[in-house]
Formats: C-alpha cells, sequence, structure tokens
C-alpha cells in the first residue's frame, strides 16, 4: 500500500480547515484515512500548521510521500509547530 501524507479539507465555504493525514494514495481526497498527523488553519495571520511530530516521523520513516501541497507549506519552517 503507497502511503502518502496529505491535506484532508473540512470548514465551510469561505472558511477552509485541513486535517494533515496519512492516507492510501488511491484514495479521495476526503475518503478514510488511515491516521490524523497534524492541523493546518489558513484563517489565522499567520497560518497556523501543527504536526504531531512522532506521528510524522513515523510515517516518512516508513516510506509515506509528502504531498506537493503539504511540501510546499512545509517549506516555511516558521509557520510549522511540532508538537510531541
Amino acid at each position: 500500500m503507497a502511503v502518502t501524507l496529505r491535506l484532508m479539507r473540512f470548514g465551510k465555504k469561505m472558511s477552509p480547515f485541513y486535517r494533515i493525514v496519512a492516507i492510501d494514495k488511491r484514495k479521495k481526497r476526503d475518503g478514510a484515512y488511515i491516521e490524523k498527523v497534524g492541523t493546518y488553519n489558513p484563517m489565522r495571520d499567520p497560518a497556523e500548521i501543527t504536526i504531531e511530530k512522532k506521528k510524522f516521523d513515523y510515517w516518512t520513516e516508513k516510506g509515506a510521500q509528502i504531498s506537493e501541497g503539504l511540501g510546499k507549506l512545509l517549506k516555511n519552517p516558521k509557520n510549522v509547530n511540532f508538537t510531541e
């Protein structure tokens, strides 16, 4: 099974909120996921990204790919909060 770390959209119209999840690459964006890894709230100023470090490291060590959108968010490390 090919696992990807990607964004899953929640929230209402014009007020997005995202979960960062580990999901099978072949599933839909909002399909059933394996594990929640973090959150992303673009409506805050500055945007708020929270990631559970242990889960993120576990999935990347297992070979999970990081999606293009999540990769762009992680390029700016000062907005990312890693929690235990």
